[in-house]
């Protein structure tokens, strides 16, 4: 059996569970009474628009959002039928195939995003100083790049 947690590091840890899992249901609501759109939806809308020529690779745009393969496809394909996405062929590798953002999905973000922003200014951020938010972004990158390294790793097959 695992050592458990100290009452500091417990409270931590419920605190979080608790108060994130509180927040991504507030912002989901939100998202979706202000336009219809899914937290998701907006991540991969997000994505695909900061991507060069507004589209990226299955496997890519997966790994981004730490969705499993057939998460993915499930997704992309819920959004191409409402005429957000698109998914084509790869112009460099015909194999594999890329999500592309829709005039329709560039303008389902554009008017989504100044309500999210707004409710993750309401929910999050305006709670926060300064000294509290560089203080969460160092501590979640960190998380991040060691999660991330830590399933590079696991994906990895040994010699």
């Amino acid at each position: 059996m695992s050592e458990s947690l100290d009452r500091q590091r417990m409270a931590c840890w419920r605190a979080y569970i608790e108060s994130s899992q509180r927040l991504f249901t507030q912002l989901e609501d939100d998202l979706r009474a202000d336009s219809e759109l899914t937290f998701a939806d907006y991540h991969v809308l997000v994505l695909l628009s900061e991507a060069p020529g507004q589209r990226l690779r299955m496997g890519e745009l997966a790994s981004r959002l730490v969705f499993s393969p057939s998460r993915l496809t499930y997704q992309i394909t819920t959004m191409q039928k409402r005429g957000l996405v698109a998914r084509e062929a790869c112009p460099v590798d015909r194999r594999g195939s890329e999500a592309v953002l829709t005039a329709a999905g560039l303008l389902a973000l554009r008017e989504a995003a100044p309500h999210h922003l707004r409710s993750v200014r309401t929910h999050l951020m305006d709670d926060l100083d300064d000294t509290e938010v560089a203080c969460l972004t160092r501590v979640f990158e960190r998380l991040g790049r060691r999660l991330r390294a830590d399933r590079d790793a696991s994906a990895t097959p040994s010699e």
